[in-house]
């Protein structure tokens, strides 16, 4: 008679002694051999901490090797408790003496809420945090890893910033600088999402880092609640992998391109107005800068400011989740980036546009890499403040 799945796990319970998965979670201290049957692709979501791994499959033939002592405590796991029944039934006909399978496997005890490791690092929380990273090719254990000891800085912690900060928090970016001098006022939470009503009054980057806080606790904050200036611009980009440009005025803009050549660090720069949005990635001397693009702002009647021309509160959300996206992929080494590349957004006709532009051998900026522009402050017409010299 041929025994089907299900009534050969039930026959190898009937023979084996099973353990609770509390019982194995009170001796964590000092634990019987745990035992991992399950095949690569599942371990690689968490296992009890110290775990000996060994598929099934390859069980009859690798385990006197890997558990060479037959009289040893053993504890066998799986997903649900079945293969590891099986695993501890075969363990039983070769010798071991003293091996238990683990009822109800790997998803009861992750239900739990005891704790487990994902190999490569991650802590014993990663598993269930970021199980869709884990699962998508081109992030995985390592891809994850890397995230958590990338550092990001944000610059403006107002309606770009707010998505950006909050979705390379939830991805799990180690560290994330925050700069912003100015605090949350009721006109600001129409768009600035990492703010609420009760911060009205705080400072910005004090009530962004206690929003990212509270959506993941493992990100360090890092605060700058000051202006940008030609005096500290290289001090705070300085160390940082990516920076995230969510401010809104040219000089500033123009100052933040400057800085990133003279330390080679990428910008993701993000820009709305009114129904409109544009994102772009600036990455110092292998692509376009920010004066390749733009070698002089376009006449104030132009480019009025958000306050002046009004923007609708969900536009910052598409484009900073585009920055943050960009952002990602830069430090997972990953994708395309935007770099070369304009993508412009129409909110009202729900249209992206993709504009290509080069790097301008005359640029003024970034055309000699053995002499990076001089840090100054910038006018609104961003030349040289103090200075005759414009650029572009």
């Amino acid at each position: 008679m041929t025994l089907n799945y299900a009534e050969l796990v039930a026959r190898a319970r009937a023979q084996i002694r099973e353990v609770t998965t509390e019982e194995v979670a009170a001796r964590l201290d000092a634990p019987p051999v745990i035992l991992d049957v399950r095949e690569p692709g599942e371990v690689r979501f968490g296992t009890i901490p110290g775990a000996v791994f060994l598929p099934l499959g390859s069980l009859e033939a690798g385990v006197a090797a890997a558990l060479p002592d037959r009289e040893a405590e053993i504890v066998v796991i799986c997903a649900a408790g079945n293969r590891s029944a099986l695993a501890a039934l075969m363990m039983q006909q070769m010798g071991y003496r003293a091996v238990a399978s683990m009822a109800g496997g790997l998803g009861v005890w992750r239900r739990q809420g005891h704790p487990m490791v994902v190999p490569g690092g991650l802590v014993d929380h990663g598993f269930a945090r970021y199980e869709r990273h884990l699962v998508l090719p081109g992030v995985g254990e390592a891809g994850q890893a890397r995230l958590a000891q990338s550092r990001v800085l944000v610059l403006g912690a107002g309606g770009l910033g707010s998505p950006v900060a909050l979705y390379l928090a939830a991805a799990g970016v180690g560290t994330l600088g925050v700069v912003d001098a100015d605090t949350v006022e009721l006109g600001n939470l129409q768009r600035q999402v990492v703010h609420d009503t009760p911060r009205l009054g705080e400072r910005k980057v004090d009530s962004a880092a206690e929003a990212i806080g509270n959506l993941n606790p493992d990100v360090e904050v890092v605060r700058y609640p000051v202006r940008l200036i030609a005096g500290n611009a290289r001090d705070i980009l300085d160390g940082y992998d990516v920076v995230v440009d969510g401010t809104d005025n040219f000089p500033t803009r123009y100052l933040v391109n400057d800085a990133a050549l003279h330390l080679r660090v990428p910008v993701v720069h993000g820009s709305v107005l009114r129904w409109e949005g544009q994102v772009t990635v600036f990455d110092p001397y292998r692509g376009p800068c920010y004066r390749c693009l733009f070698p002089q702002p376009p006449p104030p009647e132009f480019a009025p400011d958000c306050a002046e021309a009004g923007v609708l509160g969900a536009l910052p959300g598409v484009i900073g989740s585009i920055q943050a996206t960009e952002a990602l992929k830069l430090l997972l080494g990953v994708g395309e980036s935007l770099t070369g590349r304009l993508l412009v957004y129409d909110a009202l006709g729900c249209e992206f546009t993709t504009l290509s532009f080069d790097r301008d051998p005359t640029c003024p900026a970034c055309a000699d890499e053995e002499n990076p522009p001089a840090l100054v402050d910038y006018d609104d017409a961003c030349k040289y403040a103090g200075a005759e010299r414009r650029w572009g």
